[in-house]
């Protein structure tokens, strides 16, 4: 193995457990969503949402469509991003909590492992030192580490497949024009550290979600998600993106999943194995809400906001 090579996989080391942390909106103004992340169709479809919808409206397209993916997998996915090679990637998701995100190369093997089943989540990195496989209960996690490792919670890398559903009791607003024919709304989610504020861009015409963008308590962007080739499925009729991009800025990473022909409803793999946690010859299982836990230096989130992706909107001001 070349030096450059081996140089590539320490990077990916760290990519990918920084991505398994991000497991468990302040953007600067002036600029139009990335390319790639619109989906532009062959032909016009026809309009599902009014040229100047309102909110009731785009929720009910929204969510419509979303409540509908119960579960999907995606056996031949990819994972890359800046400085690091390309990695074969399964994705598997059920609702409410189940995620099931494998990466390996065709050299080394196996690179990550995380997941989330009913009752926790888990993620284990292969260069991890000392070697093991973090997992913590769904319900300890505002008592745990893992949100000192990363504001996030899971539920956040579900959400940024493009599939999440405005809930009718949080506060909405919205929603707001944008050029290129989207809309923004805004939700308040209140939180023990105070309210965070989710911004959710959608295509103005079919509802899509494009874009979301969380930002915690201080205003400070948290982590954003940028969706796009939106495909029907040709099974269930029902749309979600092939091309998602999760940034979290605090552990400085950046990277793109693409599902490829993701099948909604449809899993592949055995039900009993893809959400049950894994066990790794020589990783300890290390619970994240365990008082006696401290997180290992090399895997602490970054304390400051370096960068993040340009838009075209303001500062929340709530």
């Amino acid at each position: 193995m070349n030096h450059n090579f081996r140089g590539m996989l320490r990077k990916t080391n760290r990519i990918a457990a920084a991505f398994a942390i991000v497991f468990s909106t302040a953007l600067a103004s002036g600029c139009n969503t990335l390319p790639w992340a619109k989906s532009q169709p062959a032909a016009p479809l026809p309009r599902l949402l009014p040229p100047s919808p309102t909110l009731e409206q785009v929720i009910e397209v929204v969510n419509r469509n979303n409540s509908q993916i119960r579960s999907f997998s995606s056996p031949r996915a990819s994972i890359d991003g800046t400085g690091f090679p390309s990695l074969r990637a399964s994705v598997a998701f059920q609702r409410p909590w189940r995620l099931r995100l494998r990466a390996e190369t065709g050299l080394t093997g196996a690179e990550f492992d995380l997941g989330s089943n009913d009752q926790l989540f888990w993620f284990w990195v292969r260069r991890n030192q000392p070697p093991a496989v973090y997992f913590c209960r769904h319900d300890r996690i505002a008592d745990s580490q893992a949100l000192r490792m990363t504001p996030l919670e899971p539920q956040w890398l579900i959400e940024a497949f493009g599939i999440a559903e405005f809930d009718a009791s949080l506060p909405h607003q919205g929603p707001y024009q944008l050029a290129d024919d989207r809309l923004r709304i805004d939700t308040i989610r209140e939180t023990p550290e105070g309210p965070t504020t989710k911004v959710t861009i959608v295509d103005g015409s079919q509802g899509w979600i494009l874009e979301q963008h969380l930002f915690d308590a201080r205003r400070q962007l948290a982590a954003s998600s940028l969706a796009g080739g939106h495909r029907r499925d040709p099974l269930s009729g029902l749309v979600m993106p092939t091309v998602v991009r999760v940034n979290y800025p605090a552990g400085q990473v950046s990277m793109r999943i693409n599902l490829g022909n993701v099948e909604i409803n449809r899993l592949s793999g055995d039900a009993s194995v893809l959400w049950t946690m894994p066990r790794y010859p020589g990783a300890a299982l290390v619970d994240l809400a365990d008082p006696n836990f401290r997180p290992p230096p090399s895997q602490s989130a970054a304390a400051s906001l370096r960068s993040a992706p340009q838009s075209n909107w303001r500062r929340p001001t709530r």
